[in-house]
């Protein structure tokens, strides 16, 4: 199947699929002409890549799931440590959501007098939600974050 096929059937652009292809993510089986020609099992192998993407997986990482024969090989430690990164950040961001939506109803009379949003910048500026990568991480449960409301 041409690049153009596999564009069509995949929706992932062809410039992606040569990117892909420098990676070693991917490989083409030749040319036919000047368009690139894969196997029809290349539609299966974006479809796990674009899993791993969606699951946050680096391409680096996506590039070791694959055995030498381009068979995905895939350490289920490695799936494991990404479910409980995503549980860290699923915590995260509904902490988040849930002090904003309580700081847009707080009866306060500014935000920077409401107890709940001055948690929530506490928190941000030590890095335990969002904030910068360097920052040091803190692991609070939800329940410590909101045991007072402003």
């Amino acid at each position: 199947m041409d690049i153009a096929e596999v564009v069509k059937r995949s929706g992932v652009p062809a410039s992606t699929l040569r990117f892909y292809e420098e990676k070693g993510l991917i490989n083409s089986i030749g040319r036919q002409g000047i368009r690139r020609q894969f196997n029809a099992n290349v539609l299966e192998r974006l479809a796990l890549i674009a899993l791993g993407r969606s699951a946050g997986f680096s391409l680096e990482e996506i590039a070791h799931m694959f055995n030498d024969n381009g068979q995905p090989s895939i350490d289920r430690q490695l799936l494991l440590d990404k479910a409980e990164e995503l549980d860290s950040n699923i915590r995260k961001l509904t902490a988040m959501r849930d002090g904003l939506r309580h700081a847009a109803a707080c009866s306060a009379p500014s935000h920077m007098k409401c107890p709940t949003f001055r948690r929530l910048l506490g928190l941000a500026a030590a890095g335990v939600i969002g904030g910068y990568k360097n920052a040091p991480q803190k692991k609070r449960s939800k329940k410590a974050l909101y045991r007072t409301r402003g």
